[in-house]
């Protein structure tokens, strides 16, 4: 159909109302199902029944992305387009539908490019780590608490896994990297669960009760810990969800799943099948006085934090282009390269723009990051940037054409605009202090008792600074890549859903032996509630200990930060 209007078409993307990928029985194929509203039907049936057997072409930003031929006059403005689809081109052809409605153009503020052998080292290394840490997480449930109760929790984990990966799959989920990283992260979650019940029957037992008993009132006593310390982590999980962008959304969507499950798994499942174990007695009676040493933490936490505060007004933090904007490009060599040799390199090339050049992957590979043009939105600045690392790579290249070049050495490019930016940052921002207010006013409101939310708020705001301290001291002295980005931001969100699982299983037993003893000090009170609740920290920093390590060491540089 051609143009009217000094251009315009006959039809804007306003008119439509939906537009869906759908399957055609009749033909066994992939199509598309558009609806219209009053105003477009009627125009759509004048234009369909003037023009059957002609071509409509469906325009977006100046690029045809599809031209049906009209079969037929179409009257109440439902229409289906086929044309052997697959599933992914009608899904692709609905959006851009779905897109027409925008009364803006779209314009690419972030864009990540990554190649292929580079994404399946990813995702190689992800199942990797995905596999190391569920192995060590079943060896130490066995070594901490024996044959068969070590073997119950594993079956919750195995269980926990199985229903994560039906509920993605129920969805259709993408499995990012992210995502995986997300399910290594549920694994321990689901190991903290376990250990809670255990070390609660535990006490049980040794009260003198039986058996039975003693597993029944542990799964009782231990139940509002664990709902308050998964109710606190799917918090953070929903900010990370509504404030992150793509791959951080992967992670926290898998993340809530995995924790549901776990809830699920090892207050449900598992208690149907507990019979015998719980004999191991490590950290039975501990007697640690740990409000006596109160000031010296208050003093060494006070230290801590000046020498954080200091760092950052010095030196700093080393921002990735999530939150400063620019554009990385990873380059592999044939052999082992120098950082700072290719930065000379590059120099005279970007003068006037940053340049940071470090090795990311190995020693014969490096990320290159440069803020040069970012804010014009101009294929051309690509290309320009890629003939630019060309002419100043040459003589690393063995001879290598520019096609070369960007097809064996460039691994991938991420480009942020400054918006985008600017975005992020804000985002960022808020999703950390809407984390801590939130959990903080939770807890205020589950255990009625200011100075319990208080302090849980002070002691996350420790947690948070002290990370971002150490990101500011050691940045440029270790061997890896200590770039605040999305990713640290995600990991930012999920120690403070961690920690506080700490606080609440603590005020948890507070709670419960001011319940039985009111009128007992309350600094023997909470004293006793750390001593006894101490086994169960330590197994859980253990368990979460070897998920992590497992994603630092076998993860990839793309969540090693994380």
């Amino acid at each position: 159909l051609k143009a009217t209007n000094g251009g315009r078409p006959p039809l804007e993307g306003d008119v439509i109302t939906d537009a869906r990928e759908d399957f055609d029985r009749m033909t066994n194929s992939a199509v598309v199902s558009m609806s219209m509203n009053a105003e477009g039907s009627k125009i759509w049936e004048q234009l369909t029944r003037e023009n059957i057997g002609r071509c409509v072409a469906i325009v977006l930003d100046d690029q045809v992305y599809s031209f049906p031929v009209v079969n037929t006059e179409i009257s109440g403005g439902n229409s289906q387009i086929s044309g052997n689809f697959t599933p992914e081109e009608a899904k692709d052809l609905a959006n851009v539908l779905k897109s027409g409605k925008m009364a803006a153009s779209v314009k690419i503020v972030q864009e990540d490019i990554i190649g292929p052998s580079l994404g399946q080292e990813a995702i190689q290394s992800g199942i990797i780590s995905f596999i190391f840490a569920l192995v060590l997480l079943m060896v130490y449930m066995i070594s901490m608490y024996g044959v068969t109760p070590g073997l119950v929790a594993n079956l919750g984990l195995v269980l926990n896994m199985f229903f994560t990966m039906g509920i993605l799959a129920s969805f259709q989920a993408v499995l990012t990297l992210s995502g995986i990283a997300g399910l290594v992260l549920s694994l321990g979650i689901a190991v903290d669960a376990n250990v809670l019940i255990y070390e609660r029957a535990k006490e049980e037992l040794r009260l003198g009760k039986n058996l039975k008993n003693a597993i029944t009132d542990g799964y009782k006593n231990a139940f509002s810990a664990i709902f308050d310390s998964n109710l606190t982590s799917l918090i953070t999980g929903l900010i990370l969800f509504f404030f992150g962008t793509g791959p951080i959304k992967g992670f926290a969507t898998t993340l809530m799943i995995g924790i549901a499950m776990s809830f699920f798994t090892a207050v449900f499942l598992t208690r149907l099948i507990y019979e015998r174990g719980l004999e191991k007695n490590w950290l039975t009676h501990p007697k640690i006085n740990f409000l006596g040493a109160r000031k010296t933490g208050y003093i060494v936490c006070a230290v801590l934090v000046v020498i954080g505060v200091i760092s950052f007004g010095i030196k700093g933090l080393s921002k990735g282009i999530d939150f400063s904007g620019g554009r990385n490009y990873v380059v592999r060599f044939q052999e082992p390269v120098n950082t700072q040799e290719i930065a000379n390199l590059l120099k005279p090339y970007f003068e006037g723009s940053s340049l940071s050049v470090i090795t990311i992957g190995g020693e014969n590979q490096v990320r290159v990051s440069t803020n040069y043009r970012i804010a014009e939105n101009d294929d051309a600045i690509d290309k320009e940037i890629e003939m630019k690392l060309y002419d100043g790579l040459k003589s690393m290249l063995g001879g290598k054409t520019l096609d070369q070049f960007k097809s064996d050495n460039i691994m991938s490019i991420q480009k942020v605009g400054p918006s985008i930016a600017e975005d992020i940052t804000i985002g960022a921002i808020w999703a950390v202090i809407l984390s801590l207010i939130a959990i903080a006013l939770y807890i205020l409101l589950r255990f009625r008792d200011i100075s319990f939310s208080a302090g849980t708020l002070v002691s996350l705001a420790f947690d948070t600074v002290i990370i971002i301290s150490f990101y500011s001291l050691f940045y440029g002295l270790l061997p890896f890549s200590m770039e605040i980005d999305q990713s640290f931001i995600a990991a930012i969100l999920t120690v403070i859903g961690y920690s506080v699982n700490d606080k609440v299983v603590v005020f948890d037993r507070v709670r419960e032996v001011i319940g039985l003893y009111p009128k007992r000090d309350r600094y023997l009170v909470i004293n006793e509630a750390l001593n006894s609740t101490l086994a169960r920290t330590i197994s859980t920093s253990l368990s979460t200990a070897i998920v992590l390590l497992c994603i630092f060491i076998l993860g990839g540089d793309t969540i090693r930060s994380f």
